[in-house]
């Protein structure tokens, strides 16, 4: 090492060199204090021109604070961007191989355990509890009653809590329970019961579980991520099918009980022991996960505060009821939420396949046998579309064209009574769920921070967008069948009104990122500079750097 330079090492094992500056100490290094308090006006002392002195090319440093973590160790702000590149892979590959595949088990047992109803209709449900056509239809319905506000409020609470992984395993072995208890109703009051309280525990899980997704992936990468998760939910629509028909074919009568209800036993069972197992899987949040690494959990703290252009951090007035009521108050949650409506509206068809498969003429067995590979290939096309959506930043055409291949096939269903054409038609009405995908994705992107708002907007979207399910629910009437004519048209008009409101907010957007283009030369307002000083406070960081981050912010559309 040649004189007047200086070694140092982080705590991530990195060795670099510096020039000795008059104004550093002779350790080489700034004082936590010191650099604390300097950060929120002027660049820190080990800095010149955002750069460490001596470093240049491959051997540059990126120089970050790590919002919402409370670190202060300077050595730790210093990762050879070579490294930062590797570290940050091996982070993403670690949570890829722990989050996703939890929440992707949750989410099937969620989506088995919420449709179960509509299979155990097919094995005579509604002849042992008494139930009439416009009952069972308020049965489903129920669910929608404590669902949809439910979903508002777990969302506010997640934020708020710091064991999500808790919360929500929580929540999962209640809604198990919940759903075995199914199996010993006697009348339409007690399936009610049982519908109603399964909806509350339910409602924590698909809202929370983006909202979570977005505490540690990247807006380029959450679309993809977010398309894993609902491939559970896909997933489940055919293999929740497949085990249906197993169990409905060789449980009937044992212990004395009708097939239908070991289907909710079986199913209640098996959801009661994932919730079990997902206490120890699931991680937090990036400032408390244990099994992260100290050094894993600043990066990960690290990449959300570069790609939100500020910390991913409530500041504190941002209290849950002050982050919905930020939610509320952006009009552009209310198109968010009037489309999730439509579009619910329009695939409301979901709690209904097993039906639509039966209208083929073709056994109970074969009937759900038929329902499941319409769901394989959107499952399949739901993480090429969500691949593809990351890779290009673009979401309207992603959202779309799923949307248009649904009405496609409900035209098809529409001018023909052929049951091939038929069935082809239900490979695209199932394809409909490839964009729904990416719709709660698109509203943590253009809601990304405070994560108080955010997380209200995401339960405010789909909390007030399943009333479309809701009126859903009796849109397919069994007088309409065996074709549903009128169910389709109810559906194919929704999802038209799903396409226009897209379209719109594509607009809004665009407008608003060109705003942000001729604010970026602008001098910053008071209350810009505020909000920036905070954000280079919590992430320890200059404010030049802060300013620019928030600058280069840019909606995706």
């Amino acid at each position: 090492m040649g004189p007047g330079k200086i070694s140092m090492e982080n705590s991530l094992g990195l060795k670099t060199e510096s020039e000795t500056d008059p104004l550093l100490p002779a350790s080489g290094f700034a004082s936590s204090s010191s650099s604390s308090n300097a950060s929120s006006a002027e660049p820190s002392p080990l800095i010149k021109d955002d750069k460490f002195f001596g470093l240049s090319g491959q051997d540059e440093v990126l120089y970050a604070g790590y919002g919402g973590c409370d670190f202060n160790d300077v050595e730790l702000r210093m990762i050879r961007a070579e490294e930062r590149r590797v570290k940050e892979k091996e982070l993403v590959m670690k949570l890829d191989c722990w989050l996703l595949p939890c929440l992707v088990v949750i989410y099937i047992m969620n989506y088995i355990d919420r449709t179960a109803i509509t299979s155990a209709r097919l094995k005579g449900l509604e002849h042992d509890l008494h139930l009439t056509d416009l009952q069972f239809d308020t049965v489903l319905a129920a669910l929608y009653v404590s669902f949809i506000p439910a979903q508002i409020i777990s969302n506010m609470i997640l934020n708020r809590v710091s064991r999500p992984s808790f919360y929500i395993s929580c929540c999962v072995i209640l809604w198990g329970l919940t759903s075995a208890c199914t199996a010993v109703t006697r009348n339409y009051h007690d399936i009610m019961l049982c519908r109603i309280f399964i909806g509350i525990p339910e409602a924590a899980f698909y809202p929370g579980a983006v909202f979570l997704l977005s505490r540690w992936y990247t807006r380029k990468e959450l679309a993809f991520r977010s398309a894993i998760l609902y491939f559970g939910s896909l997933i489940s629509n055919a293999f929740g099918s497949l085990i249906a028909a197993g169990i409905l074919a060789n449980m009937e009568g044992q212990l004395g009980l009708s097939a239908w209800r070991w289907l909710f036993i079986i199913e209640g069972f098996v959801t009661i022991v994932v919730g079990v197992g997902s206490m120890y899987i699931l991680p937090d949040y990036p400032n408390n996960t244990e099994w992260l690494t100290l050094e894993e959990r600043k990066l990960a703290c690290l990449r959300l505060t570069e790609d939100g252009g500020e910390a991913d951090k409530d500041r504190s007035t941002d209290s849950a009821f002050r982050g919905l009521i930020a939610a509320i108050s952006d009009y552009k949650v209310w198109i968010f939420a009037v489309m999730m409506f439509t579009q619910l509206l329009g695939l409301s068809f979901t709690n209904f396949f097993p039906t639509l498969t039966a209208s083929l003429g073709f056994s109970t067995t074969i009937s759900l046998l038929l329902a499941a590979p319409p769901w394989i290939f959107a499952a399949v096309g739901s993480l090429f579309n969500a691949r593809h959506a990351d890779r290009t930043g673009e979401r309207f055409f992603h959202l779309s064209t799923p949307w248009i291949g649904t009405m496609i096939g409900f035209i098809i269903a529409l001018v023909t009574a052929d049951a091939g054409a038929r069935y082809v038609s239900m490979f695209l009405m199932a394809g409909g769920k490839i964009g729904f995908a990416l719709t709660l994705v698109w509203v943590s992107n253009v809601v990304p921070r405070p994560p108080a708002k955010r997380a209200a907007a995401i339960g405010v979207v789909n909390g007030l967008g399943n009333l479309g399910s809701l009126v859903g629910a009796f849109a397919w009437k069994k007088v309409w069948g065996p074709l549903y004519h009128p169910s389709m048209w109810i559906s194919l008009i929704a999802l038209m009104c799903t396409t226009l409101l897209a379209i719109l907010m594509r607009s809004i957007l665009i407008k608003e990122n060109k705003k942000l283009d001729e604010k970026e030369n602008e001098p910053l307002e008071r209350s810009e500079r505020e909000r920036i000083q905070e954000a280079a406070t919590l992430e320890g960081i200059s404010f030049r750097e802060a300013a620019a981050r928030k600058k280069g912010f840019r909606y995706l559309y």
